[in-house]
């Protein structure tokens, strides 16, 4: 579980799981770490004892996803996280709030995949990447379109990259959290609405009930060590896996 002398990607890492996952490789003695996010504010606020490449930009856009490959000569570990959730019937989706969550979440990964992938095996692959699916990406919940559709994506998108890069000795995982305290579930019209009548501890709760418990809301610090462990050699044998992390909600 040590990273000393390693170089690790994160996007969405402004804060939430990638957030916790920078904190937890920079106490795990990762080297450097090239941190993405479009919140350009939360990238100042940063604070990690290990060297900070902050690259401020839309996961979204191909153009960035250039500019990084370029720039990087190597990279042993990556974290693609960065994503957006918003709820609702399907008849009342509106396609320009589906492409919105399909261009950052599913096109986003994908970009950010594909660079990880060119610049590891350039470098002489043996690495490991993680992305971040949702358990409503394995488990169908109604209410869910856009955003349950490119998580399932993503999953799937992580066991045919791990296909592909057997021979090149990079492992390719997903983790598939149910509902965490971060800002990619508070910041959803439905959980805004919970918290502006209630407060946002009390909504947890409200919201945790939903979905199989009180205390179904992980912390970011929970998922983080999941996560780490799976980019970590102490997950050598283990590739092309989706990791369920859903306090039970979807037995």
């Amino acid at each position: 579980m040590n990273f000393a002398g390693r170089t690790a990607l994160i996007t969405g890492v402004a804060s939430g799981i990638g957030k916790a996952v920078a904190e937890w490789l920079d106490a795990h003695e990762i080297a450097e770490i090239i941190a993405v996010d479009i919140d350009s504010e939360g990238l100042d606020e940063l604070d990690l004892g290990c060297q900070l490449r902050r690259i401020a930009g839309d996961v979204a856009d191909p153009a960035l996803w250039e500019q990084i490959e370029g720039e990087l000569d190597r990279l042993d570990h990556a974290h693609i996280n960065a994503g957006v959730a918003n709820g609702g019937p399907l008849t009342e989706l509106d396609f320009a709030e589906w492409r919105r969550i399909m261009g950052i979440n599913l096109d986003g990964v994908f970009l950010g995949l594909r660079t990880a992938l060119r610049v590891m095996k350039r470098a002489g692959g043996g690495k490991s990447i993680v992305l971040t699916s949702s358990v409503v990406g394995v488990s169908p919940t109604a209410m869910t379109g856009a955003y349950g559709t490119s998580k399932a994506g993503v999953a799937h998108l992580a066991k045919i990259a791990a296909a592909e890069h057997l021979a090149d000795g990079i492992r390719i995982n997903a983790v598939a959290p149910g509902r965490v305290d971060t800002p990619i579930w508070t910041t959803t019209d439905q959980f805004k609405a919970l918290a502006a009548e209630h407060g946002h501890e009390e909504a947890l709760r409200i919201a945790g009930g939903q979905v199989g418990g009180e205390h179904a809301f992980a912390k970011a610090d929970d998922l983080a060590g999941q996560i780490g462990f799976l980019l970590s050699d102490a997950a050598t044998n283990i590739t092309g896996t989706v990791l369920v992390s859903d306090s039970g909600y979807s037995l």
